[in-house]
């Protein structure tokens, strides 16, 4: 790093004891105190860039919007990966006015260091230069590739035997790798690196083909017990068949990926030679960003994608074959369970039946989710019988490949409003049957709640939470978690603070807690008992109807290559 670091004048004595951490807490460059990190939050509906300091106050930030992805044909989602690195600059510009006009000061010489978090699986081929070789793959995107080798020896052999041929087979259906190397192998020839979104980045910043451990979620050979490129022997480079030079050196976070070049200064304005720390993928800085380090605190992210999150240091599968994925903190791992496209439904609802809210919310001056709230309380808890499952898209073995979403108990009473509730409602259902599998696995119940995400917004959507899982539900302090958290990983990196715990406990804290109703919880905990958790095993036999007969989902392998 440029500039000599030395104590700043301004600090009072610290005992000897406490002297290396004082000494990078408080280090200056000229007098200046280095007391911002600068977090970059490339998400799949804006890119945010972020000013922290280090008690976890947003100093300043800038959102830029974005294209989420362009489609030629159905199902697809790609997206030109120079949009990304356009938009980022955008919002790092942005950032610079922005900070300058509430603080009086160009903010840069106060930053300590830079970090990035981003959308995960979301995959970009690149040549020797670093130049894409095509649009990204975005982690939305539905091809699949049919008619792939098996793996076979010993390891097809454990998989028969473990009646997880049909999984293991979605996987390789599901890698984009595979898709590419099938579909464009003049691509795939000329790639010289294999990277997520994350690894693009920063790439861009730093001139290095390097990523966080922390970002590796997805379709390609990575170790998630170990944290690191899968061994030789390792069955993913059957599923998933590619050369290890085609993937990036990995730092674990809070490690150093590079410095800002002098090419990504003058784009972004960001000093050069700023270290750019190693954080995580969006969901993991998320989880330590709401405050969940320790793994009887759940943390419940209401995003595109529903989830509930807890962070172990021991590696568990709660679901055979499905990996805890890298948690923000190194050597930990984050046991998430997924509702794919979990609050896709909605922003369904609210395009396809809530016009009405929308134009009065512009005529009042008031933010939609207020009038959407107002909906919810207007019909009693239960939807007065209307249940929801959230099954929208096949999964892998809970639900089995062959789910799909469902409402039952419609009656004449029913309105769109006690629709909308029965959708929050299900979310919450579906994400409290995660919290139990999840403590079934680790032997860890979870006691506290966090939420997280774009429907963390709503006082309606909190309130159900709560009576769902008889838990107090609290918002963090912050919606900017994931940048938050990113900035935790960015601070221990810089040796700002010494270390997880003690950057977790100092930027951050609870918002408003919203109390379970005792009452309210009865209700819903029959309707969760004796209803939810029975749908599945009792409408499965349909689904499997549904997709003989119209060859939807459609079979990766049949039937007798499953049971065989």
């Amino acid at each position: 790093m440029p500039g000599t670091w030395r104590l700043s004048s301004a600090v009072a004595p610290v005992p000897a004891c406490d002297i290396l951490h004082a000494l990078s807490a408080c280090a200056t460059i000229g007098h200046v105190e280095k007391d911002l990190v600068l977090a970059i939050d490339n998400g799949t509906q804006s890119v945010r860039a972020l000013l922290f300091d280090l008690e976890g106050n947003l100093v300043a930030g800038v959102r830029v919007p974005l294209e989420p992805y362009f489609s030629v044909q159905p199902g697809w989602a790609e997206q030109h990966p120079a949009y990304f690195w356009a938009s980022l600059a955008q919002a790092c510009q942005r950032l610079w006015q922005e900070a300058a006009m509430k603080t009086g000061a160009d903010v840069r010489p106060r930053l300590a260091g830079a970090t990035l978090t981003t959308q995960r699986g979301t995959v970009i081929n690149v040549d020797r230069d670093g130049e894409p070789l095509r649009p990204a793959i975005i982690w939305l995107d539905q091809r699949r590739t049919y008619g792939l080798k098996p793996v076979g020896g010993l390891w097809g052999l454990a998989f028969s035997l473990a009646g997880m041929r049909e999984t293991v087979a979605y996987l390789q259906a599901e890698a984009e790798a595979n898709w590419i190397r099938t579909h464009q192998p003049e691509i795939w020839q000329r790639t010289h690196k294999y990277l997520f979104l994350s690894g693009y980045l920063t790439y861009k910043l730093t001139g290095r083909f390097a990523d966080s451990s922390g970002c590796q979620v997805g379709y390609v050979p990575f170790d998630y017990k170990r944290l690191r490129w899968a061994a030789s022997y390792d069955w993913k480079w059957q599923a998933v068949p590619m050369a290890p030079a085609l993937l990036p050196e990995l730092t674990p976070p809070a490690g150093q990926l590079g410095e800002i070049t002098p090419a990504a200064a003058e784009a972004t304005g960001i000093p050069a030679g700023l270290p750019l720390i190693a954080a995580a993928a969006d969901k993991a800085c998320e989880v330590i960003g709401a405050g969940c380090l320790a793994p009887h605190i759940g943390c419940l992210s209401y995003g595109t994608t529903a989830t509930i999150n807890t962070t172990h240091t021991r590696y568990i599968e709660v679901i055979p074959l499905i990996p805890p994925y890298p948690a923000a903190v190194p050597g930990a791992y984050s046991l998430e369970i997924q509702v794919y496209r979990g609050f896709w439904m909605v922003s369904w609802f609210r395009h396809e039946f809530g016009y009405l809210e929308e134009q009065l919310s512009r005529e009042r001056g008031v933010a939609p989710e207020t009038l959407f709230d107002e909906m919810v309380n207007s019909v009693p808890a239960g939807s007065m019988g209307l249940v929801l499952q959230p099954y929208w898209s096949p999964g892998l073995k809970l639900p089995g490949p062959e789910a799909k979403g469902a409402v039952i108990g419609f009656g004449d009473v029913h309105t769109r409003a006690h629709l909308y509730r029965a959708i929050l409602e299900g979310l919450a259902y579906a994400l409290r049957e995660g919290k139990e599998r999840s403590e079934a696995r680790s032997k860890v119940p979870i006691t506290e709640l966090r939420v997280a995400g774009g429907g963390s917004q709503s006082d309606a959507a909190m309130q159900i939470t709560a009576d769902v899982f008889g838990l107090p539900a609290a918002r963090p302090h912050i919606y900017e978690t994931s940048g938050l958290g990113a900035s935790i990983a960015a601070s221990v990196g810089l040796r700002l603070h010494r270390d997880f715990p003690t950057a977790v406990a100092a930027m951050t804290r609870l918002g408003h807690v919203f109390e379970p109703d005792p009452r309210t919880h009865r209700l819903y905990n029959g309707l969760y008992e004796r209803v939810y958790k029975v749908m599945y095993r009792h409408l499965k036999p349909l689904y499997e109807a549904i997709r003989d007969v119209t060859g939807y989902p459609e079979r990766l392998m049949g039937k007798s290559q499953v049971e065989g």
